[in-house]
């Protein structure tokens, strides 16, 4: 099939900040693109080729929007998987499949998934409502603290609590969720896995993630990370069994914890471009995206390796601040060498929302690290 400069169309399940930096690939090779977003002020408006609103789980509007393209993907999980079915066994190309997804959309489900294909993750507990844990914790038959985490529809660090005490129980939502055993880690770490429709795979180096204590989302992703070969080389092996399970198409960012003792567990996946893997649009030969376009098109995929050390500063609203966006001190970073920022799209801004990120490059780890401290220190995410 001729993708290029052609009739062909790729439909995107998703159109926020993702979807926007998967565009720049798609326009870069002059690809038709379909995106399908609840939200008229959705970042990848102005970048596909036409743009629909519609909710992305509600039946009708997935099924009658992948009716008008050729293949189609996601950028976001929680999208409707019976619509997703029919126009599979319609012959539509759906990457990944809706039967992977399934897999995936449930964090239980997923958990269930680690546990039954022998893939090392921290020991949990499946509850369909907040009743059912209260009651498991009133007989002890979970051990506090634990990490609480609601089974669908978290994102960004919503969705996940630590419990330290009984009390912390009447904070939480009467939702499906799971009750997971809480890791002694010294690093928190990601692999990225690209495998095309034929089967080719290809790994992204392991990244580092630092996380801000608070809003449990990640500040700054370090790649390579600052760990030994030998925990290197077992992270990636585990993220390509993890891979080969899942038996995705397309990319597979593979979340995980280095204990203490050196294991490693796999914490959650995202069958998706993802925050980890933004540094790579500046460090990598291919970025993740441009990747993610050619595993589902069943291309050749390009090179994961790093050009140069690269860390990514997350850009979230700063507390306090609700309303129109204004990025203070942006012109101070953008002087720095080797800073490049990345602004979503989005006008409105409050505290911790995902607003952009910047991206470090820099022969010296040690002096690219320095510089992400500068530049979260100096650019400000406000309302004015």
């Amino acid at each position: 099939m001729n993708y290029f400069s052609s009739d062909f169309k790729l439909g995107i399940l998703g159109g926020g900040q993702l979807g926007k930096m998967l565009l720049a690939e798609t326009r870069k090779f002059d690809i038709q693109t379909y995106v399908i977003d609840p939200s008229t002020a959705a970042p990848s408006q102005f970048g596909a080729t036409e743009f629909f609103i519609g909710d992305l789980m509600d039946f009708d509007a997935i099924y009658e929007f992948g009716k008008k393209v050729d293949v189609l993907t996601i950028e976001i999980e929680n999208v409707n998987l019976d619509a997703l079915d029919k126009l599979e066994k319609e012959g539509l190309a759906v990457y990944p499949s809706p039967k992977t997804l399934r897999l995936i959309q449930n964090k239980g489900r997923q958990k269930d998934f680690y546990v039954e294909n022998g893939i090392p993750s921290a020991p949990h507990l499946r509850f369909t409502d907040l009743t059912k844990l209260k009651s498991a914790a009133a007989s002890d038959k979970i051990k506090m603290p634990f990490v609480w985490k609601c089974a669908q529809f978290g994102y960004d660090g919503n969705g996940v609590k630590i419990v330290r005490t009984a009390s912390d129980l009447n904070n939480l939502p009467n939702v499906e969720c799971i009750a997971e055993e809480m890791v002694p880690f010294i690093n928190e770490l990601a692999v990225i896995v690209a495998r095309s429709v034929s089967g080719e795979v290809n790994t992204y180096p392991v990244v580092e993630m630092e996380f801000h204590p608070e809003a449990n989302q990640v500040e700054y992703v370090i790649c390579p990370a600052r760990i030994d070969n030998e925990i290197a080389s077992k992270a990636t092996k585990i993220a390509l069994k993890v891979s080969e399970a899942f038996n995705h198409v397309g990319l597979l960012a593979v979340e995980l914890f280095q204990t203490e003792n050196d294991e490693i567990l796999v914490n959650e996946v995202a069958p998706r471009p993802h925050n980890s893997g933004h540094y790579s649009i500046e460090a990598s030969y291919t970025s993740q995206f441009e990747n993610h376009l050619r595993a589902i098109l069943n291309l050749p995929l390009g090179n994961t390796d790093s050009k140069v050390a690269g860390i990514m500063v997350n850009l979230v609203g700063e507390e306090g601040f609700s309303g129109p966006v204004t990025y203070k001190n942006i012109e101070k970073i953008m002087a720095i060498n080797g800073v490049t920022p990345h602004i979503y799209g989005k006008r409105e801004t409050r505290p911790f929302r995902k607003m952009g990120h910047v991206t470090i490059v820099n022969e010296d780890m040690a002096e690219a690290r320095k510089i992400a401290e500068e530049v979260k220190n100096t650019l400000r995410v406000i309302a004015e």
